[in-house]
């Protein structure tokens, strides 16, 4: 790996005390919703962006959601944990997406999207599947931010910026700059940090479906088609949800039932 981008992972901060008790709460299958409300509450940024989410039109809630007991309630352990990691790690990596022509906001945006995109397809397929892809989605982005940061560094950002919004594929640029891609850089980062190794390694290969293990390649397959329909640099146009689709129709996914949940989001944003 790229000596600059593995001197970055290796110094990365533990991650905060409130995510490692989320993390313990989650795995003990004795847990309550309860708990899980009960620490974050305590944490007002945790508050905050996790009722931003709940309001958010890409889950549809009926109705306003005003309180945590609420939003975990509806949302559930899993898709809470997520939402909840997912917004932390990109405020503890402390994000400037400049190279890739985004904002944080709108690097945070994309990665939300991806998520809702693979709940919400998957969630009609498997609801098992569902479950373990949607953190996976929230988060398979992370390395981007580590990417941006060495192009800074490098003083190569209008360069890779012009590229990066011109690609097809994101991956190919990032190659070419690094010899890496953010789905390997985003593996390393939570090798790093201990998440297991399924979770890691669907990852790993989401930009090559083809090289993952046989009991992952389906996993690692639908993280590159919602990143493919959702890019940073054409997110949910023309061109990529029909790349998007036509993968998901080529490797044997349900891409009708994709395309019904992508027109369900365009229609909610």
């Amino acid at each position: 790996m790229n000596h600059a981008i593995l001197e970055s992972i290796k110094s990365l901060p533990p991650l905060p005390k409130t995510i490692v008790e989320i993390q313990r709460i989650y795995a003990n299958p004795e847990s309550s919703i309860a708990d899980l409300v009960k620490v974050i509450e305590d944490d007002p940024m945790i508050i905050a962006n996790l009722l931003k989410a709940a309001n958010s039109p890409l889950y549809s809630f009926k109705n306003d959601i005003l309180s945590v007991a609420q939003a975990v309630a509806l949302f559930g352990m899993n898709m809470t944990r997520s939402i909840v990691l997912g917004n932390t790690v990109r405020k503890l990596l402390n994000v400037d997406m400049e190279p890739y022509a985004a904002s944080s906001e709108k690097f945070a945006e994309m990665s939300s999207k991806q998520a809702a995109l693979i709940h919400n397809w998957y969630k009609k397929v498997d609801r098992q599947k569902a479950d373990k892809l949607f953190l996976a989605a929230m988060l398979q982005e992370t390395g981007k931010i580590l990417i941006a940061s060495y192009i800074i560094q490098r003083d190569e950002t209008m360069t890779f910026r012009s590229e990066i919004e011109m690609a097809l594929n994101i991956a190919v640029v990032e190659k070419s700059y690094i010899d890496e891609t953010t789905a390997t850089i985003t593996a390393a980062i939570f090798e790093h940090w201990g998440f297991d190794s399924d979770f890691v390694e669907m990852i790993r290969y989401s930009d090559d479906p083809s090289s993952a293990s046989a009991d992952l390649k389906e996993y690692a397959m639908a993280l590159n088609i919602v990143k493919t329909i959702i890019p940073i640099n054409d997110p949910l146009g023309e061109r990529s949800i029909n790349m998007g689709l036509k993968k998901a129709s080529d490797v044997g996914l349900n891409h009708e039932l994709l395309e019904d949940c992508v027109d369900d989001m365009l229609d909610a944003l």
